[in-house]
């Protein structure tokens, strides 16, 4: 089912998301062996409580790809899957791209969502 859905804890909002699979891809936020890359939620999570903020797409220091193997982050990452499967999960389904894509930012933005950002990468 494709479809917009909401990652919420305690009853606030915290993350938007769009996809054309919302099971799949809510296992691919949280499961145990969920990848960074496929787990962009939790490993958001993980580099907030780890301080490391500030991360780059580009291979070497500081990247996506060596931060997952700092045994530091791969810690947090891991409380950060458990963490994002503990979390209310609330879905729509939507099946156009288009208004996915309106869906997603509308309500990021009229729910505030702090873990959404739309900035280029």
């Amino acid at each position: 089912m494709r479809g917009v859905y909401l990652f919420s804890e305690h009853g606030r909002p915290l993350y938007v998301g769009r996809t054309n699979d919302v099971r799949a891809r809510y296992g691919r936020h949280c499961l145990p062996g969920a990848r960074h890359g496929m787990a962009s939620f939790a490993f958001r999570l993980a580099r907030e409580a780890t301080g490391q903020l500030k991360t780059t797409y580009r291979a070497g220091e500081g990247s996506r790809r060596g931060l997952a193997v700092e045994p530091t982050v791969k810690a947090a990452f891991d409380a950060a899957k458990a963490r994002v499967r503990a979390m209310e999960f609330r879905y729509i389904e939507e099946a156009d791209p288009v208004r996915q894509c309106v869906l997603e930012i509308y309500c990021a933005v009229a729910l505030e969502t702090s873990y959404n950002d739309f900035d280029n990468h």
